[in-house]
C-alpha cells in the first residue's frame, strides 16, 4: 500500500468556499508540507495542474533538495506542451530527484480553461491526440537508453527522428498514471498507462469502475495499478471527525455553492460530473456512503470526497478500498500541513506493515515524546514510569 499525500498549488484553508481562515501558500508553506511528508513516511505527493494552480513542475523541481525520498506525481498536458520537451522534462527530472518522479496524464475536463491555454479540441479529438501524445512520449524515453530515435506520423500528432541523450533513471520510464471515467479514458489507460486512478466514488461504483478496466486492459495483454484520490477528516473520535467536516463547510454560503455546481456542469469531463452526481449540490445529502462525505465537492473540482471518522473507523475504508485492488491513495485535508501530521499520527500505525515500517524507522534512537517532569521518559500509551526506589 503506498500512500501520497497533496500539495495545495491552488491554495489551502481552513474552511472552503470563503476566505476566512485561509492561509497564504507560498515557496516556504509548500517545502514544509513535503519535509513533513518525506520525513512522515509518505510515498509520494500529488501536485496538482491547472489554471488555478502554480506550475506543477517548477513547484516539483524546487522541492527535490527538500527531500529526500519523497516521489512527485507531475502532469503531463497533452496539447499545451509537445511529447518529445516533455519527455525530455521527464528524462531530467527523473534523473535529478534520482528516480523520483511520476507522470499523472491529464487531458483537461474544462474547455474554456483549455481555449485560454490555446487547446481548442473537443472531448473525442483531445483524447485522441493524448494517445499519441503518449505514444511517442514513451517510445522516445524508452528507446533513449539504447540510444534510438523515434518517428511517427499520426492523424494528431507526428515526429521524425526524435531522440533523448539523457535517459530517465527509471527504466523504461518513469511510470505514467491517468484518471478518466469516459469511454475514451477507459480505452487509453488499458492501452497505455502504468496505473489507472479513480476520484473517491462510493466503493460499488470504484469497483465496477475497476472491474471494467481490469476486462478492458486484459484483453489488451496488459494488467495495471489502481489507485484512488481521496480527501481525509480523521479525529480521535467519530463525532470529532464529523463536528469537523460540518465545521469546515460552515462558512460557504448557497449562492457560493450554485455558482460552482454550475461551472462543474458546464464541463465535459464525466468524472466531475459523476462526483456532482454524487450530492447535486444538497447539503442535507453529503454522507454518499458510509463514512464517505461529498461535502468538499460543494465548491471543490476534482475530487470531492473525503473519508471521515475515528482512526479504526478510517483504516477500515481504505482497506475496502484496498481489497477492490487499489494500492495508491491519495489523501489530503484543509489545511494540508497539519491534518498529513494527524493522519500519519492517527492512521499509519494501522495500516499494513510496509506503511508502519516507514512510520517507525526513524535514524535517531528514543527517548520519543517530552520528557515527563523533567525527569521521566514517557512510555506507551502515556504511562509515567515509576522512580526507582
Amino acid at each position: 500500500m503506498n500512500i501520497f499525500w497533496f500539495i495545495p498549488t491552488h491554495g489551502d484553508s481552513r474552511y472552503l468556499g470563503t476566505s476566512k481562515g485561509a492561509r497564504q501558500v507560498d515557496h516556504a508553506y509548500m517545502k514544509q508540507i513535503a519535509v513533513a511528508a518525506d520525513n512522515l513516511g509518505y510515498t509520494g505527493v500529488l501536485i496538482p495542474t491547472g489554471r488555478s494552480c502554480e506550475d506543477p513542475w517548477i513547484t516539483a523541481a524546487s522541492l527535490i533538495d527538500a527531500t529526500k525520498n519523497l516521489k512527485f506525481l507531475v502532469a503531463l498536458r497533452p496539447g499545451v506542451t509537445t511529447p518529445a520537451l516533455a519527455a525530455r522534462m521527464a528524462a531530467t527530472f527523473d534523473r535529478l530527484s534520482n528516480g523520483r518522479v511520476l507522470l499523472n496524464l491529464v487531458t483537461g475536463g474544462d474547455e474554456q480553461e483549455l481555449k485560454g491555454d490555446g487547446v481548442y479540441e473537443d472531448h473525442s479529438i483531445r483524447y485522441k491526440t493524448s494517445a499519441e501524445y503518449t505514444k511517442i512520449w514513451r517510445e522516445i524515453l524508452t528507446r533513449s537508453h539504447t540510444g534510438e530515435s523515434f518517428t511517427f506520423h499520426g492523424e494528431r500528432l507526428s515526429v521524425d527522428d526524435a531522440k533523448l541523450l539523457y535517459p530517465p533513471v527509471q527504466k523504461p520510464y518513469p511510470p505514467l498514471w491517468f484518471g478518466g471515467s469516459s469511454d475514451d479514458a477507459i480505452e487509453l489507460a488499458a492501452e497505455q498507462v502504468d496505473t489507472y486512478l479513480t476520484w473517491g466514488e462510493p466503493p460499488a461504483a470504484v469497483k465496477e469502475k475497476i472491474d471494467n478496466m481490469r476486462a478492458k486492459a486484459a484483453a489488451k495483454g496488459r494488467t495495471l495499478n489502481y489507485g484512488i484520490r481521496l480527501h481525509v477528516i480523521v479525529r480521535e473520535t467519530n463525532e470529532e471527525a464529523w463536528k469537523a467536516a460540518d465545521e469546515l463547510i460552515q462558512y460557504v454560503d448557497d449562492a457560493t455553492i450554485a455558482a460552482a455546481q454550475k461551472k462543474f456542469q458546464s464541463m465535459d469531463s464525466v468524472g466531475q460530473r459523476r462526483m456532482a452526481a454524487l450530492h447535486n449540490g444538497d447539503r442535507t445529502k453529503l454522507e454518499v456512503s458510509p463514512n464517505l462525505w461529498a461535502g468538499v465537492g460543494l465548491v471543490r473540482g476534482g475530487a470531492g470526497t473525503a473519508l471521515v471518522g475515528d482512526p479504526e473507523t478510517v483504516a477500515s475504508r481504505i482497506k475496502e478500498y484496498a481489497d477492490l485492488g487499489i494500492d495508491t491513495f491519495i489523501f489530503s485535508g484543509y489545511p494540508h500541513l497539519e491534518e498529513s501530521i494527524r493522519f500519519a499520527e492517527l492512521v499509519f500505525p494501522l495500516l499494513p506493515l510496509d506503511v508502519r515500517e516507514k512510520l517507525a524507522s526513524p535514524t535517531l534512537t528514543g527517548p520519543f515524546g517530552e520528557i515527563v517532569a523533567n525527569n521521566y521518559v514517557p512510555e506507551a500509551k502515556d504511562a509515567i514510569a515509576k522512580e526507582p526506589a
